[in-house]
């Protein structure tokens, strides 16, 4: 006899329908699955055979066939042993085979029958809502899956638990969507960075306009500790992005929901020996990495020089694009990786030019190969260099009270609502002629702007970079035109030598 269940496949963070027949025949017993499954589907026959005998239902002694389609679609992951065993119960009528029909399922079993959370259920959830399916998940994914307005979601514990509740004898609540997380308190506060106004007043440009931006400053002088207050200064998601964060998060296995929705930007930091497959995704089997993880949020890279040199010419594409494509032989996936790029490093290898109690020990060949290790290239996608001195402690104790995270997050807030009132979107994403529709200059602004790139031999594209960040400077002082001082501002913050 035939059954089908449907389920889903993950291509990228697209979740794509999936058919999964199957067919129990008389013959000497077999279990076969075909379809282009990968090492961790073929091995759902064992845990599939093991759970029914040990949920205590019979397990046919007979020729089984599981076809997963699209025939020509790579399957992989553990989620398809759920419709795998309720096809096979389906195929025996242990349960009715049309209560298969009206919903998409996925879930991992463990051989003792109980079910395992699986990667992807907002991604599932997304597909569920779009075909007006209901869903039926392990319990450990139904409230990920509830984040989707409007979808009617069952989260079982055990595959006895499914199978009652397909066959009417005991119904599974519908799991309740769970209350926006409120995750305001968990930053820390910049209150507790002593002095450096230059490099607050570039992180809060940074933030305001999505500007990637590069800390300089000796060990000690504050940059880390300025960019892990970044997060607690940027003004919460959209729900459509959220939405886009999380399922990113899903699909790659580390969605983290203490809540509901959180509409948190993301912060990510990974260590400098993140590999390049780590740092831009990919892997034999496609992962989003760190660039798309941080989607709509922060990556903060500390030692930036001491990442390897291919893993940061990696990161020149995204910075540009927004995404990510990986191209292997069996499939092309693309990754969004619109995120700011915050780094921090040294001044020299051992941290101390232009400290001003400790002297520089390295020489001016050692200086120049640590400051090649950032090529031309991705040094003019950055927006904004800050050097971050190291104060003295006189100059700490002398440095009146900081202001704190809230005055700061507003104003940048303010800034975002005048740019997507104007335009839509974030200065940074400015290009092309909207960027000369939307920062036009009056002719002293354009003159000047003009002299500036002459003397400090700008690319094209870092012309309009230093327009962009103009435009930012001119939107945090509630400017509606781009003057000089706010030419002359975004001009200080061009890269130049690094050492």
């Amino acid at each position: 006899m035939l059954a089908r269940a449907r389920s889903v496949a993950l291509i990228g963070v697209d979740a794509v329908a999936v058919e999964v027949e199957v067919d129990v025949s008389p013959g000497l017993p077999a279990f076969t699955v075909v379809g282009l499954p990968d090492q961790a589907v073929s091995e759902a026959r064992e845990r599939v055979r093991a759970a029914i005998r040990n949920a205590g239902l019979p397990f046919p002694a007979a020729r089984i066939t599981v076809n997963l389609a699209p025939a020509d679609l790579r399957k992989e992951g553990p989620l398809y042993d759920l419709p795998i065993a309720l096809g096979v119960l389906a195929a025996q009528d242990l349960l009715p085979a049309r209560a298969l029909d009206g919903l998409l399922c996925a879930g991992e079993l463990a051989l003792d029958g109980s079910l395992r959370p699986i990667a992807g259920a907002v991604n599932l959830a997304l597909l569920a809502s779009s075909l007006k399916l209901p869903a039926l998940l392990p319990e450990g994914n139904a409230r990920e899956a509830a984040l989707i307005e409007g979808l009617t979601v069952y989260g079982a514990r055990t595959l006895l638990e499914a199978v009652a509740h397909l066959s009417g004898r005991a119904e599974l609540p519908v799991t309740p969507a769970p209350e926006a997380e409120d995750d305001s308190g968990l930053h820390l506060d910049l209150a507790d960075l002593k002095g450096q106004a230059a490099a607050r007043r570039a992180l809060e440009v940074s933030l305001a306009g999505g500007h990637n931006l590069l800390l300089v400053g000796s060990p000690g002088s504050g940059k880390t500790m300025l960019a892990r207050r970044a997060p607690g200064l940027l003004p919460p998601l959209t729900r459509a992005e959220a939405l886009e964060v999380t399922r990113i998060h899903s699909a790659a296995g580390v969605l983290n929901l203490r809540g509901g929705l959180s509409l948190g930007a993301p912060y990510r930091a990974p260590h400098h020996t993140v590999s390049d497959a780590g740092l831009i995704g990919g892997g034999s089997i496609p992962r989003p990495g760190e660039v798309s993880l941080a989607h709509r949020g922060i990556l903060f890279l500390d030692e930036f020089p001491e990442f390897s040199r291919k893993a940061l010419e990696t990161l020149r594409q995204p910075l540009e694009d927004g995404t990510v494509t990986i191209s292997r032989a069996r499939a092309t996936v693309e990754y969004p990786a619109r995120f700011q790029l915050i780094a921090a490093m040294n001044p020299c290898p051992c941290g101390h030019l232009g400290d001003p109690e400790k002297g520089c020990t390295c020489t001016s060949s050692e200086r120049t190969r640590y400051a090649a290790r950032i090529s031309g290239p991705l040094l003019d996608r950055l927006d904004i260099v800050c050097r971050v001195p190291r104060l003295t402690v006189d100059e700490l104790t002398r440095a009146p009270e900081p202001e704190a995270s809230a005055p700061v997050r507003a104003r940048i807030a303010a800034a975002r609502t005048r740019m997507v009132e104007r335009q839509g979107i974030r200065n940074a994403d400015l290009a092309g002629q909207a960027l000369r529709k939307f920062a036009p200059l009056a002719p002293g602004p354009e003159n000047f702007i003009r002299a500036a790139a002459r003397q400090l031999g700008l690319t094209g594209r870092g012309f309009d970079r230093v327009l962009r960040v103009a435009r930012t400077v001119a939107d945090l002082g509630g400017e509606a035109d781009v003057r000089e001082t706010h030419l002359a501002e975004a001009v200080t913050y061009r890269p130049r030598e690094l050492t």
